[in-house]
């Protein structure tokens, strides 16, 4: 195969005539190329996506290469200005409504930015495959100042390759091909093809919400860019802030990787999870990367994404996952062999891999009653009601049950409440008849809370001065209930105690090894001397 001059990212390569080399890529497709863990790739370069010039003076953009500045977001700004607050390379970015974009303007419109930002002194020029390659452009601008995109619908690692393949008879720094994602595995393809190639001029990824962790893959598999918006609106769904790349993943550090874990839900983007995981892996020298994975159907996830073993096949089996909401009973369904603890919740919010099998899980009591512990509470006799009767309810009742707590469950529609207290043995009252006098500990197990306009699970001027809240719900920071809670002066335990707690055993099983506890600890901005 001819090879072009090398371009600093790596080298573009001629159009090869005729299928037969991309014909033999899989045989068959979908079994990839066999790894043994991770081949050695370069360290990526970081990007930042800027889509509003307000968030610039306030982004934090260390260790950012290149900050994309999306002109069909932003309008034209002055590259004057746009030195003047970064360093680096600057790339433009023309997106076409066609491609996920905001420009809707002609052809000759749309050379003419594209030639005009090139002679302003814009480093990069983004290219679409499919538009932007006429001859006025081409001579315009030369291929090391070329990034050659294409956004479309999903296709398969052939079909992929094929489009690489002839968008490669353009010489390029960079050629970029991002499919969308709209059904569980197809954020699959840009990594087998990745895998296959074998390139360090090419970057892949799936776009979506279920496609975001395709983008934190791609780099163990050669793409030697990453793109995170530079603060407010992502460039594209999916797409993580460089805050979050930099500190949940480590980038843009590569270590070596072996294997993945991760965690699913729906939503899952705001998951410290990977903060917690990827930084115990850092600190211990583990060969692993945590990931988040959102999943629309947990079924089809385990069937397309899971079972297919297609991870195994690129060198990067998945080894385990931390379930959230809503999918925790289903994930108690899905395995092959589950401990007597997530048989008596009825739901499971690990699963690990174990010698070919899938072993289901609960530490979520573990969140429960490890704070209180710390905080000197006995639970002995304790009046307890749980607020929210899925999976995170179920095992948060169970966790107190064992810690001889009168537990009672309390939900907003009668169905499900019942059934979830029914299965439990236990008493449950619907939230509207429920006494808050009569109880010391409140529980918040509903997803009220993740958002700032939620309202409160319940009303707090109707609890008593002695009482008790935990909120199994986190952010970034605390969340109201927890706010309010403390500022009445009660005993208050964050969801980030809760998800550290949970973290603890899930690491363990995980990994055979014990967590960092006051590094992690500290990385969420926990208190000295709730995590011993």
């Amino acid at each position: 195969m001819p090879w072009g001059p090398d371009l600093g990212f790596g080298r573009f390569w001629e159009a090869p005539t005729g299928d037969g080399l991309l014909d033999s890529l899989w045989d068959p497709w979908c079994n990839a190329v066999k790894l043994s863990g991770s081949s050695p790739v370069q360290k990526p370069k970081l990007v930042a996506t800027l889509t509003s010039a307000d968030t610039l003076a306030s982004a934090n953009l260390d260790e950012v290469a290149i900050l994309e500045v999306r002109a069909d977001l932003t309008g034209e700004l002055s590259l004057e200005w746009l030195r003047s607050q970064f360093p680096g390379q600057l790339l433009y970015t023309l997106r076409s409504s066609a491609e996920g974009g905001q420009f809707s303007g002609g052809a000759a419109r749309r050379a003419e930015a594209l030639v005009s930002a090139a002679r302003a002194g814009f480093d990069l020029i983004d290219l679409e495959a499919d538009r932007d390659l006429g001859a006025e452009v081409l001579a315009a601008i030369p291929g090391p100042q070329r990034i050659l995109s294409w956004h479309g619908s999903a296709a398969d690692p052939i079909d992929l390759a094929r489009r690489c393949s002839k968008m490669a008879g353009t010489p390029a720094l960079l050629y970029k091909l991002i499919p969308q994602a709209q059904q569980a595995g197809q954020e699959l393809a840009p990594l087998q093809m990745l895998a296959q190639l074998k390139r360090s001029d090419v970057v892949s990824f799936a776009s979506g919400a279920s496609g975001a962790w395709s983008r934190l893959v791609a780099p163990h598999l050669g793409a030697p860019v990453v793109y995170g918006a530079a603060g407010g609106a992502p460039g594209a769904p999916g797409q993580p802030t460089v805050e979050r790349l930099r500190s949940h993943f480590g980038l843009p550090n590569l270590p070596t990787v072996e294997v993945l874990f991760g965690i699913a839900g729906c939503p899952v983007e705001h998951s410290l999870s990977p903060l917690i995981h990827n930084r115990a892996y850092s600190m211990l020298g583990l060969p692993a990367l945590y990931i988040p994975f959102h999943a629309e159907s947990f079924g089809d996830f385990w069937l397309e994404v899971v079972e297919s073993e297609a991870l195994s096949a690129i060198g990067l089996p998945l080894r385990g996952l931390s379930v959230t909401s809503p999918f925790k009973r289903v994930a108690l369904a899905v395995a092959g062999a589950s401990s007597p603890l997530a048989e008596r919740i009825g739901a499971a919010n690990t699963l690990v891999w174990n010698s070919g099998v899938w072993e289901a899980e609960s530490t979520d009591p573990a969140g429960i009653v490890e704070p209180l512990r710390l905080r000197g509470i006995s639970l002995e006799g304790r009046r307890a009601v749980v607020v929210g009767c899925g999976g995170a309810g179920r095992s948060a009742a169970v966790g107190l049950l064992h810690a001889q707590a009168e537990v009672v469950m309390a939900n907003r529609s009668a169905e499900r409440g019942r059934r979830a207290a029914y299965d439990l043995g236990l008493p449950f009252l619907l939230l509207e008849d429920l006494e808050p006098q009569a109880f010391d500990l409140f529980i918040n197990a509903t997803p009220l809370g993740r958002s700032e306009e939620d309202p409160l699970p319940f009303d707090l001027d109707r609890l008593p001065k002695r009482a008790m809240v935990v909120d199994m719900v986190y952010g970034e920071s605390p969340t109201a209930l927890v706010q309010e809670s403390q500022e009445r002066g009660w005993i208050t335990v964050d969801g980030r105690e809760v998800l550290f707690h949970q973290a603890v055993v899930q690491f363990r099983l995980m990994t055979g090894r014990e967590l960092p506890r006051e590094a992690v600890s500290e990385a969420l901005g926990l208190a000295a001397g709730l995590s011993k």
